[in-house]
């Protein structure tokens, strides 16, 4: 390539000075310059914009325009996580209410495993309320303490959350309870309203809610590992109870671990779009001056 522009008189004219360098191409050559095709002004200064500090569309190409926001990453993952124990629950609530061919492996898999004895009741007695919702109630309370102490907007929020989680329980399994009108094994007296079970239900959402709550105020790896494996095992401990005793059906339990698992996702979802929102409300409003105005 020439660096020289061609001359713009007659051929054979001599050029009166010395070779000008043509503008816009010589740039990235000049004096200074970090290498071919790096930007380079004038005056010695760096560009605005480098281009290791522009941000990349959507797509991942280099660009110079700033990032669009889109759909948040944990979109998808969440809703995927709350699919699929919803079409599980559906399934085994139509299975039941139809008499399908799930009930007999069932009664058969209870049958199997009803062993009623005082460790199995004492096990059971994890999913009921006087137990499990203050336990919850407590760990909500830690952690509004601890927002509160750390200046994060609404500290009150893991509280009404949590409440209002809890509410939903009874709010969902009674009316499929009547729905179903499934009776109870043979370790039960006579009756219905067994399907799903309301104290695997209950010692899912309060345990796995109060893990929740706690984690993000535990700085240690093995303090977070022990609160989610305390949390796993006392669901698993009050669902292996209600079975072994003979106060639900297998069936019942599974439904439970599926409607819980939805009614936590959907907390988690809650207070992640409501920890992004009060990010940018932070990042967007103006800070106080300092000094005299």
């Amino acid at each position: 390539m020439r660096d020289t522009p061609r001359s713009q008189g007659p051929a054979g004219e001599p050029r009166p000075g010395p070779p000008q360098l043509r503008p816009g191409r010589a740039l990235a050559h000049t004096h200074g310059a970090s290498g071919s095709g790096s930007p380079h002004r004038s005056d010695g200064r760096s560009p605005q914009t480098p281009r290791g500090a522009r941000h990349s569309d959507q797509f991942g190409r280099p660009g110079t325009t700033p990032p669009v926001p889109g759909r948040p990453t944990f979109f998808l993952p969440l809703l995927l996580l709350l699919l699929l124990p919803v079409l599980l629950f559906t399934l085994s609530t139509w299975q039941v209410v139809a008499d399908g061919p799930l009930l007999r492996l069932d009664e058969r898999l209870s049958r199997a495993l009803v062993h009623p004895d005082r460790a199995s009741e004492l096990l059971a007695d994890l999913g009921s309320v006087p137990v499990a919702v203050p336990v919850l109630a407590v760990a909500a309370v830690y952690a509004a303490w601890r927002a509160r102490g750390s200046g994060t907007d609404r500290p009150w929020l893991p509280f009404v959350a949590a409440g209002l989680l809890m509410a939903l329980v009874p709010a969902i399994v009674v009316p499929v309870k009547e729905l179903t009108d499934r009776p109870g094994t043979s370790a039960m007296p006579p009756g219905t309203g067994y399907f799903p079970s309301g104290h695997t239900a209950t010692a899912a959402v309060a345990y796995g809610t109060a893990a929740l709550l706690l984690l993000p105020w535990l700085t240690r790896a093995y303090a977070r590992r022990t609160v989610v494996a305390l949390a796993a095992l006392l669901v698993l401990g009050t669902s292996y109870g209600l079975v072994r005793r003979g106060y639900h059906w297998p069936l019942d339990v599974v439904a439970s671990w599926c409607l819980s698992t939805a009614l936590l996702t959907v907390y988690v979802g809650l207070v992640l779009v409501l920890s992004r929102s009060s990010r940018r409300r932070s990042a967007g409003t103006p800070s106080s001056r300092t000094g005299p105005s």
